[in-house]
């Protein structure tokens, strides 16, 4: 994990503190992390990607990573809302035009513009590059009508990247990306949210209809694609990454400072080799998503967009993900087989491994696992030199 810098870590710790005592509370009622997301407000993280010229903290891919993996330590529903609130500021930075990036990236540093991502539709899985929403172009204006059945943090965003066809679509893969804020449609919730896990996301069912500018296309019309290969897709790889490493990483070192506890001491063999044999594992695991995270990172900053669309990179930021969502769960169970019943099992217990497991579950979902080997399977084909990045 990279080291923030001072003036950066000052301003991330009173917001640590506060998604760390909200966290139990947002678990237990599936609630949003409203004072997370305020005190992310107040201290100008919302602006972290933002350029300085617009105001914000002009911080990096890794400065994004680091805070979402110290904010999943504490709560990794908070850290996924933060890291995915991140992706949407870099496809405005690096995709929007410059008069929508004037309006826009001023009000994301004040804290003003929290942005939710509408990307899911019914009957795509998850698939980023279609749609089946239409829409229609009224003189200098886009007019919609979508429903996605998972938005994370959706019913308390300002406003919202949204994905649907350009119109006058001739395919399913002609989709544009568009920026909305809240009082340009009517935003309406049609579900709840009781999940396993990452229950403080609060990923609610919504429907948007209205009309937006047509200014307000982020990239080209027809062309999400290019923003998918080049922020969309690596963003989301590495951010998630970043919170599940985040959640193992602390499950491990609150459970470490159990065992180093006087009362553990007393009553546990800190020399057993069954205890010394899963600490390692858990260990092992974490670093090694540590290891490619940081990696992946790093290939990620040297790419230009061209780079980013080849057969070596999308492995590589695939695989980042399918590793790291099996690695940190299975670090996680670890943790529970070595602590046993009382502290790894039941609910509400201080080292919260119970709701880490929850949590993680879902990381193979996330964007599914099986979808991703499909995928490489097909890239390594192409790949004959198996060429590494």
């Amino acid at each position: 994990m990279r080291a923030l810098g001072p003036a950066l870590a000052e301003r991330l710790e009173p917001v640590l503190g506060t998604v760390e005592r909200h966290a139990a509370e947002c678990d237990e009622k599936a609630a949003f992390p409203t004072q997370g997301l305020t005190a992310m407000r107040s201290s100008g993280l919302l602006g972290l990607l933002v350029p300085a010229r617009y105001g914000g903290l002009d911080g990096t891919v890794p400065d994004l990573l680091t805070v979402s993996q110290l904010m999943a330590r504490q709560d990794m529903s908070a850290a996924m809302v933060f890291a995915m609130h991140g992706q949407q500021v870099a496809a405005l930075v690096h995709h929007a035009s410059e008069e929508l990036r004037e309006r826009v990236l001023p009000r994301v540093a004040r804290g003003d513009l929290y942005l939710g991502s509408v990307t899911t539709e019914a009957g795509k899985g998850g698939h980023l590059l279609s749609s089946g929403t239409a829409t229609r172009r009224e003189g200098d204006l886009i007019e919609l009508d979508r429903m996605a059945p998972i938005v994370t943090g959706g019913a308390h965003a300002d406003a919202y990247l949204i994905t649907a066809l350009a119109p006058g679509a001739t395919s399913e893969g002609q989709v544009s990306l568009v920026y909305a804020e809240r009082d340009q449609l009517d935003v309406q919730v049609l579900g709840g949210w009781d999940p396993m896990g990452m229950r403080g996301t609060h990923s609610v069912p919504m429907r948007f209809t209205g009309a937006v500018p047509h200014d307000q296309v982020v990239g080209a019309p027809g062309d999400f694609r290019r923003v998918t290969v080049d922020v969309f897709a690596p963003l989301a790889h590495l951010g998630w990454s970043a919170c599940w490493l985040g959640t193992a990483a602390g499950a491990l070192s609150r459970t470490l400072r159990l065992l180093r506890s006087p009362e553990e001491r007393r009553r546990r063999d800190l020399k057993s080799e069954l205890l010394l044999t899963r600490l390692s594992r858990a260990r092992q695991r974490i670093d090694t998503v540590q290891a490619m995270l940081s990696h992946t990172a790093d290939v990620y900053g040297t790419l230009s967009e061209r780079e980013r669309g080849g057969a070596p990179w999308q492995l590589l930021v695939n695989a980042l993900k399918v590793t790291a969502s099996e690695q940190c769960p299975a670090a996680v169970e670890e943790l529970v087989e070595l602590v046993g019943l009382r502290h790894g099992y039941l609910r509400n217990q201080p080292l919260a491994l119970e709701r880490a497991l929850r949590d993680l579950r879902s990381a193979s979902l996330n964007y599914g696992n099986d979808r991703l080997h499909l995928a490489n399977g097909s890239l390594s084909l192409l790949d004959q030199e198996t060429t590494l990045v």
